[in-house]
Parts: C-alpha cells; sequence; structure tokens
C-alpha cells in the first residue's frame, strides 16, 4: 500500500482548543480543500458530530454530500471507549491490540454487535429515509468526521467507501490522534487534518471551546437546512 499524503498545519501540532466548534472547524478545513472546489466529489459525514463540519465543506467547496452511519463497538463497562466499529453495509472491523486485554466472551461480543446494529438502522431511517446510496464509481469520496481517536470508526467507514469504486479516498477531519493518523495514512490518498496531537491521551473534545455530544435531532435539523432532504 502506498503512503497518504497528510496535509495539516504545523503551527497547530499538539495544541488544543483551536476551534471555537465544529462550524469554525469546517471553515478552516475548507481554506486547506480549496482545489477541490467544484471538482467531482462526494463529502460523507460520519454522524453525528461530523454532520456541521461537512455541512460547511458542502456549502464551501460546492461538492455534495451525504452520510455514512458507522457506530463504535462500546466495551459495555465503559461506553466512551471502543473494541471496534461497525458499518451501515455490516462491516466489521476488531481493534485486535484490545481483544485479549479486554477478554471478552463470544456472547458478550454478539450483544454489543446487535445492539450497534439497530443504532445503525435506526439512524439510516431517521437520517438517511429511502434515499439511495449515490453512485461514487470514479468520483473522489471526502470521508469527514469531527476528529479522530483511535481511528476504527473511520477505518470501517472507508472499507465499506471502498466496495463502491470510487477514484480516490480522502479523510477531512479538523482534529486527530497521531497514532490514528499513522494507522490510516496506508488506506487513503490524502487525510487533512489541520491540528494533529501526540501524546499518550487523546480527546477529540480537547480541540474544541464549544463542544458536546449532538442529539439524532439536531443531526436531522442540520441537514434540513443543508438541504439534504430535497435532493
Amino acid at each position: 500500500m502506498g503512503r497518504g499524503e497528510i496535509i495539516e498545519d504545523p503551527g497547530l501540532r499538539n495544541k488544543t482548543s483551536v476551534f471555537e466548534d465544529r462550524y469554525h472547524a469546517g471553515n478552516v478545513l475548507a481554506e486547506k480543500m480549496k482545489e477541490y472546489k467544484g471538482k467531482d466529489a462526494f463529502i460523507f459525514a460520519i454522524p453525528a458530530g461530523g454532520v456541521p463540519v461537512a455541512a460547511v465543506l458542502s456549502k464551501r467547496l460546492n461538492v455534495p454530500f451525504d452520510v455514512l452511519v458507522v457506530r463504535k463497538m462500546h466495551i459495555p463497562w465503559n461506553r466512551e471507549a471502543g473494541f471496534g466499529a461497525l458499518s451501515w453495509d455490516g462491516t466489521i472491523l476488531f481493534n485486535e491490540s484490545l481483544f485479549d486485554l479486554l477478554g471478552l466472551t463470544g456472547e458478550e461480543i454478539e450483544r454489543c454487535i446487535v445492539e450497534e446494529k439497530e443504532e445503525i438502522e435506526k439512524r439510516l431511517k431517521l437520517f438517511r429515509g429511502d434515499k439511495p446510496f449515490p453512485d461514487i464509481k470514479g468520483k473522489t469520496a471526502i470521508v469527514v468526521d469531527d476528529g479522530i481517536a483511535s481511528g476504527f470508526t473511520m477505518l470501517v467507514a472507508i472499507s465499506s467507501l471502498k466496495k463502491k469504486k470510487p477514484k480516490g479516498i480522502i479523510v477531512a477531519v479538523p482534529t486527530a490522534s497521531m497514532g490514528a493518523i499513522t494507522m490510516m495514512r496506508t488506506e487513503v490518498e490524502r487525510i487533512f487534518c489541520v491540528n494533529i496531537r501526540g501524546g499518550r491521551t487523546f480527546a477529540v473534545a480537547d480541540a474544541y471551546k464549544i463542544w458536546y455530544d449532538l442529539e439524532n435531532e439536531e443531526v436531522v435539523e442540520i441537514l434540513k437546512e443543508a438541504g439534504y432532504y430535497e435532493t
């Protein structure tokens, strides 16, 4: 595999509180991505947090966008952490290095998968309704989230998108851990990430002055405002 090009802002390396909110982050990212304005590309937002960022990018770059429903598989006793990720088309990726440490039984894993599949179905109905999946064959797919911690959610989204035969895949995120960037760069052509941070701990929220978990209803409102349901 090749090694994807990384486009960052070296002045923001390892800094925290660099964005006012997700909309501001989307605008900063759009400045870095001007070359894609009006290009034959498609933006895909990972909900919930990726939707406001993608809505700004879509508007600024004049590129259509859609949502990719993927979920991390939550560790039963720690809902903030995940041991892998699952995508809307059933693709599953496990964090192998965590697996042995957690000692989850087959039954526990199966229960987690079923739980996340149910949530994915719910979100697909709520966010996408009956919209057909866009044809991206031969187009550039740009995958957007509000940040990447471990990288497994983004990786499973990339795996599913590859089956749709795009010309190339680009990741665009305001902030990410160095570990996630390193892991992902062999899977995509380019990674746009303004704020890359190293260190032992990483939280997406630390890049934002205003950050909170978006409710599903807020995501629907943002999609409506962006004219998503009119196309």
